[in-house]
């Protein structure tokens, strides 16, 4: 099956990416100190193009853009439009709301789907094929745990509204409150190895530098927004 003209390993799943308006003040909050309201607006901007770069390197499944606050934004309009990608708004909610009711209705016709973040982007093309990989060998769940206590990709096999609730999100713990629901829930999971967000400068210079590895000698040169990011 191809999804804009591109042959992806499982067809029949979804691969979910969550976005937000890119708006001057309300992304990327924590580059503001050295780069202002504007460019961090600009480097979310730079984050989500390396994040379908490595989407479309990895051609694991469909994929959804998933937007907030509303899909009227024509920055994220056009790049749905340029790779084919459906368009999806988020329900209102916290972070855990939102995400178990995007995959509950995607599961409804896929077998299993996988949501990352638009900034995630130091997910490699090998750990998206290894998740998908993972849930199509029978594993309940797949995380891609972070440095900083939290995580950067959720998988399931079917809907688990427990997973989500009353978790302490965007905090140090929500990857240990997930662990410890897991057990109690009984579901056979997976970790992917640990990934980092992108939150300081020091982290933009870190992911330009696993990018060469990633995509080849002269990444940034293939990748042009990557390189101006990394440099300030």
């Amino acid at each position: 099956m191809e999804i804009a003209n591109v042959t992806v390993r499982h067809p029949t799943a979804r691969l979910l990416i969550f976005a937000k308006a890119p708006v001057a003040g309300r992304v990327k909050t924590r580059l503001a100190a050295a780069y202002g309201r504007g460019g961090a607006a600009l480097r979310y901007r730079q984050l989500l193009r390396h994040t379908l770069a490595t989407v479309a390197q990895a051609r694991v499944a469909p994929v959804e853009l998933w937007v907030a606050p509303g899909r009227a934004h024509p920055w994220l309009a056009a790049r749905a439009r340029e790779q084919g990608m459906p368009l999806r708004v988020q329900v209102r909610g916290d972070l855990g709301q939102r995400m178990h009711r995007a995959l509950q209705w995607t599961l409804r016709v896929a077998p299993f789907a996988v949501l990352i973040g638009g900034d995630c982007a130091a997910l490699t093309p090998w750990q998206l094929q290894r998740a998908f990989d993972r849930l199509a060998e029978g594993a309940d769940v797949v995380v891609g745990p972070a440095e900083d206590g939290g995580y950067v990709l959720v998988g399931l096999r079917r809907p688990q509204p427990l997973l989500f609730q009353a978790l302490p999100w965007g905090g140090p713990q929500v990857m240990a409150a997930t662990r410890k629901r897991l057990r109690r829930l009984g579901l056979k999971w997976v970790e992917l190895p640990l990934s980092f967000d992108i939150d300081r400068p020091a982290d933009l210079v870190r992911l330009q530098r696993q990018s060469a590895t990633t995509f080849g000698i002269g990444a940034a040169a293939t990748y042009p927004t990557l390189a101006a990011a990394a440099g300030g």
